[in-house]
């Protein structure tokens, strides 16, 4: 199945689940037919934007990069999976103002969780003052104030998580997971 392109825009706390669901989704869009790809900011950072930190106008600027990937990759028909922490509710604002069609994914975790699934130590380095500007302990994150989705992966399981944005995809029209 091909067509229009679409973003996909999770969003939370660092360890919150936002690759783990991207990945699983990606999956899952491929097997219905769709040219899925995941834009993971992490991994972006070691490429497009290796000459960025973490200050806020770094921060921004990487946000806005990873939208105008997406953006170019849904005008190529794909459907873009952008998996970012992405802290600031203006940036997300500015990538949706740009993207047609855009769904953000809060990615809702409370900290003590995410801090348990910190397998890179990242939190434990910034409760210790190792590390600066860390979303969540040094820096802020905006919550969005009303994403499509709003998925507890405290309290869901990746599938169910997976269905859900599945359902929204399929209630827009952007997908379908039943043959016609």
């Amino acid at each position: 199945m091909t067509g229009i392109g679409f973003t996909v825009w999770f969003t939370g706390l660092p360890s919150s689940g936002k690759s783990t669901l991207a990945e699983a989704l990606c999956e899952r869009l491929s097997s219905l037919g769709h040219q899925a790809r995941v834009f993971d900011g992490d991994r972006l950072r070691a490429t497009i934007s290796k000459d960025l930190g973490f200050t806020k106008e770094d921060r921004d600027k990487h946000v806005l990069r990873v939208g105008d990937l997406c953006r170019q990759f849904n005008r190529e028909g794909g459907v873009a999976l952008a998996a970012l922490v992405s802290p600031y509710a203006e940036i997300r604002a500015k990538n949706r103002e740009k993207i047609d069609r855009f769904a953000e994914v809060f990615v809702d975790a409370p900290l003590e969780v995410c801090i348990r699934r910190d397998v890179r130590g990242l939190y434990k380095k910034a409760l210790n003052n190792e590390v600066k500007n860390f979303t969540g302990i040094s820096d802020p994150y905006e919550p969005p104030p009303s994403p499509e989705i709003r998925l507890r992966t405290d309290q869901e399981s990746v599938e169910e998580s997976v269905r859900k944005i599945l359902n929204y995809l399929e209630g827009r029209g952007w997908v379908e997971t039943r043959p016609s």
